[in-house]
């Protein structure tokens, strides 16, 4: 867990000087306290799901920046080899298979969602599409007003930038690929 909180608080302090920004201009955009983005940046505090969403929504960057990876004509991710994003006091887990990069403009998750569990998403960035492809399970996915139910070897497209809910509409464990697609500006 150490070394995950230091590539966090390196990919932080990378993109805050990237951006010719203070840790002052960095808490007034993200909610996210002066004191606590220095200990992120330092390594010294394992920040939150919640806090690291506070930052990427402030910031205006996707989730997995704080994860990526060192650029590689060929990259392997095994999700037995990631440390998941725990959300819903564990019953979804996230495994950052590959965190955005600028030139990829996209990022992708493997996603086991517990049986019965729900998951609630923020709205992403304007023009954010998800594409959900099924595994296992039966998964409700409710974006904006608009409801679907995928099963096994379906897949769904929908635009993010509304709040969206996961919902597992089963009692088994339910998993599936998200792909997060951002369009270039």
């Amino acid at each position: 867990m150490e070394q995950i909180s230091w590539i966090i608080g390196e990919h932080l302090r990378e993109i805050r000087n990237t951006r010719q920004m203070t840790l002052e201009d960095v808490a007034k955009l993200t909610g996210v306290s002066k004191p606590m983005l220095g200990q992120i940046e330092r390594g010294q505090s394992s920040p939150t799901i919640n806090t690291l969403w506070k930052i990427s929504t402030g910031l205006k960057i996707p989730l997995s920046c704080f994860y990526r990876q060192q650029e590689n004509s060929m990259i392997l991710a095994k999700v037995k080899d990631i440390t998941p994003i725990s959300k819903d006091d564990g019953k979804m887990r996230a495994y950052p298979l590959f965190a955005f990069e600028p030139m990829r403009n996209v990022e992708v998750y493997y996603i086991e969602l517990d049986g019965n569990a729900v998951h609630s998403a923020e709205p992403h960035i304007k023009s954010v599409e998800e594409y959900v492809l099924m595994v296992t399970g039966n998964l409700q996915i409710t974006a904006g007003e608009k409801d679907t139910i995928l099963t096994e070897k379906q897949a769904l497209c929908f635009q993010a930038d509304v709040p969206h809910i996961y919902r597992n509409c089963s009692h088994e464990i339910c998993t599936f690929y998200d792909v997060v697609f951002y369009a270039p500006e």
